[in-house]
């Protein structure tokens, strides 16, 4: 029987960001692989460079994320898109190794929602899901992925 000491820590973050394009405008960048090529190029001090290890950009594409150096932690992360939503604009990526399991995070979940708002604005929402094993509650997060 499981005690609260041995139980896993959940949590959820959450972040908004307006734009000023159209939502299907913005989906063209997250729905896919343009994200991740994209990343580098603008948060470099973070990310370095992203591959496609697996995929076309659809449900099971799997990505190996690397940070930029001097990043603490594990210099790499994988992870799998697990839902590509093009209807709703809705894309759910699940870290499947590196950074975040090797931090104590037994699931890692990150959901990038494109909501419209009128013709040609839209939000950006991005939600990042965690539990973490009993013992790791004080390991900081790593940067939230964007891709």
């Amino acid at each position: 029987m499981a005690t609260d000491l041995t139980k896993a820590m959940k949590g959820s973050l959450c972040h908004e960001y307006e734009t000023e394009l159209p939502a299907a405008d913005v989906w063209e960048v997250y729905g896919g692989l343009l994200a991740g090529q994209l990343v580098p190029q603008l948060v470099p001090e973070v990310y370095s460079k992203v591959e496609l290890v697996q995929g076309d950009g659809g449900v099971g594409t799997v990505l190996l994320v690397s940070f930029s150096p001097g990043t603490p932690g594990s210099s790499t992360f994988k992870e799998k898109f697990i839902k590509i939503d093009n209807e709703n604009y809705i894309k759910e990526e699940l870290i499947i190794g590196g950074g975040f399991p090797d931090r104590g995070f037994q699931k890692y979940l990150i959901r990038i929602e494109i909501i419209g708002k009128e013709e040609k604005t839209s939000i950006v929402r991005s939600t990042v899901e965690y539990e973490v094993h009993h013992g790791h509650e004080n390991n900081p997060l790593l940067p939230v992925p964007v891709v």
